[in-house]
């Protein structure tokens, strides 16, 4: 037992010093950027096996689909000692080199990057944008092993935004200390601008892609009371620098988290628009807050990662329902929303769900697990079978706040249990956590069962008892459409080439029941010519529930009449009130919940 054990030991040795011997190194080239390829090198030496496996990921983590980057790679050759080797592709993502234990081998690819959004690459004349897991590519069973990156700028390219290490004495070269690392940090390179600030005692710089009608200074500013309101909640800021990379265009959106960067999608034209200037801070909040909550505190599931295949977890609800939630929190605490307003924004939230079928069919959780084959991949059916981890999740995430700092009479809140598992998970035990492990610690804050809340909010459906909670904190929540018998279909449409085309029919629906269908035309409603949404069309709006309506459509070319009993909107529209004369157990609850403090 002791000599096996003994020889073990000098195995994992030989194995961990072989590997300390490997050197990783890359370059990245830009000679036809207007045709959107990046020309890639790897340099590998220390190797001492027959062959080498080098894999390209196939997801991008914080994006729960497999995007196969593998397909935008062409021009692939290798060579050992300066000669050309023999390879073979052994898997979609996997190139096999046989280099009979050469000491340095050279790998050249290209690949494609055309594809405009936060997870993808993207390149033309004006600049790059690399999202390193579709760009760079790894030794198989190395990923804890050091790379340094040299990036050469094209011609009039003098800028390169990222959060990976600079090397001292060498322009546009960089170093991550494992590929993780490497994987977390995308590349901006071009003729950015680019300004700082710091806050928490982290250097921050923003880099903005695109132009814009942005205002330098105020960012400045309104972007650091951000950064601070997620640091107050936590204790610290585990960055020494962050980097923005924001990508302004015409339409914008969107963002993705990485460990000390992010990247923005945001519309050029729409900062001096106060509604969205408030857009773009609380997608800054969102993707600020993963910081803490994905970056660090996790699901199990999500980490050490597998490049290779879907991470799946049941939490999603947490890491980014809750993530979407704290961006009102944050954006609220740092002053750009009234009390008022964020208490109308999260009903708005609630209402979302509540007008959602497929919120009746599909829990939280199971909006988790099934984010790699249905969040990312929405048909037309999708409203009515499925509901939004970030949606259902915001919800969950006030609900649950609330009713810790209700059951602790203000003493507690969300922010403690969040505080408490990223200490105990992340900094303790260097770890992601269960579910069952969340809901312990929100047992343990609060004090009391969320047996019955997991049972109805996470894992079940049941309606959102949001007037009792709201309650709580002294708001009062009405249902404007309470009450009212207002017709209704149930169908989206859209305009195609002059014609109004069905894009959606709600489940239970009057559309639904009568058996209108997706991509169906509508030509006529009780004769009268369809011009524009069929909601909207007086001859609906003027009908009363019950009422029977004829609805001629081409289906596959063919003309055919469609009777459809109207129905009542089933729909809520939720408004808010604030009672400016709250009891002591309300004002305790608002205060804790909304700004972390007592009183």
């Amino acid at each position: 037992m002791k000599t096996s054990l003994a020889g073990l030991i000098v195995l994992l040795s030989i194995s961990m010093t072989a590997k300390s011997q490997v050197k990783i190194g890359f370059e990245v080239n830009f000679t036809e950027p207007q045709a959107h390829y990046v020309e890639m090198e790897m340099n590998i030496s220390g190797l001492t096996k027959d062959y080498v496996d080098v894999k390209m990921p196939v997801w991008a983590p914080g994006s729960y689909l497999v995007r196969e980057f593998a397909k935008n790679v062409e021009g692939f050759s290798a060579t050992a000692n300066d000669k050309p080797v023999k390879f073979e592709k052994v898997r979609k993502n996997a190139w096999r080199i046989y280099s009979a234990k050469a000491k340095n081998i050279k790998i050249k690819y290209r690949v494609y990057a055309f594809e405009v959004s936060v997870r993808t690459s993207f390149v033309d004349e004006s600049h790059a944008f690399l999202s390193s897991t579709g760009i760079f590519i790894y030794p198989d069973g190395m990923l804890n092993l050091p790379s340094t990156v040299k990036v050469n700028p094209f011609k009039g390219w003098e800028k390169v935004s990222t959060g990976l290490e600079p090397v001292s004495g060498k322009p546009f070269t960089y170093t991550a200390s494992n590929f993780d690392l490497l994987f977390d940090s995308p590349i901006e390179v071009g003729n950015q601008d680019v300004f700082e600030f710091t806050a928490s005692g982290v250097k921050h710089e923003v880099a903005m892609y695109g132009g814009g009608n942005y205002d330098k200074e105020k960012l400045q500013v309104d972007m650091a009371k951000v950064v601070e309101q997620g640091t107050a909640i936590y204790g610290e800021n585990p960055n020494k620098h962050y980097t923005f990379i924001v990508h302004n265009r015409s339409v914008g959106g969107g963002g993705l988290e990485h460990l000390n960067s992010t990247v923005l999608g945001a519309s050029r034209d729409k900062y001096a628009d106060p509604k969205g200037y408030k857009d773009f801070l609380n997608l800054v909040a969102h993707e600020y807050y993963h910081l803490w909550n994905v970056k660090r505190l996790r699901p199990v599931a999500l980490g050490p990662f597998d490049y290779d295949n879907e991470n799946y977890t049941t939490n999603l609800w947490v890491a980014e329902g809750f993530t979407s939630y704290y961006e009102n929190k944050l954006t609220h605490r740092a002053g750009f929303f009234t009390v008022d307003e964020t208490a109308q924004a999260l009903a708005t939230a609630i209402a979302n769900v509540v007008n959602t079928p497929g919120a009746k069919v599909q829990s939280a959780a199971e909006a988790s697990y099934d984010a790699w084959i249905k969040a990312y991949r929405p048909n037309e059916n999708s409203n009515n079978a499925t509901i939004s981890y970030y949606s259902k999740g915001e919800v969950v995430g006030m609900l649950m706040d609330i009713e810790i700092a209700h059951a602790t009479k203000g003493a507690k809140s969300l922010d403690d249990v969040m505080k408490s598992m990223y200490h105990e998970y992340y900094k303790k035990l260097g770890r992601g956590y269960t579910d069952a492990e969340f809901k312990a610690m929100v047992e343990k804050i609060s004090g009391i069962s969320f047996t019955d809340f997991w049972a109805r909010y996470v894992n079940g459906t049941d309606a959102i008892e949001y007037k009792k909670y709201f309650g709580y904190a002294g708001i009062s929540v009405v249902d404007e459409n309470e009450g009212k018998i207002i017709p209704y279909l149930g169908v989206a449409s859209k305009k195609v080439e002059g014609d109004i085309i069905v894009s959606a029919v709600s489940r239970n629906s009057a559309a639904w029941d009568g058996g209108l269908n997706v991509n169906d035309q509508i030509v006529t409603v009780d004769g009268v010519p369809v011009e524009v949404a069929i909601e909207k069309m007086p001859v609906v709006t003027s009908k009363n529930v019950g009422d029977v309506i004829t609805v001629t459509i081409r289906r596959d070319g063919l003309v055919r009449d469609i009777k459809l009993t109207l129905k009542a909107n089933p729909n809520v529209k939720l408004i808010t009130t604030v009672n400016e004369n709250p009891s002591e157990g309300e004002k305790a609850v608002r205060n804790r919940w909304l700004l972390g403090k007592k009183g």
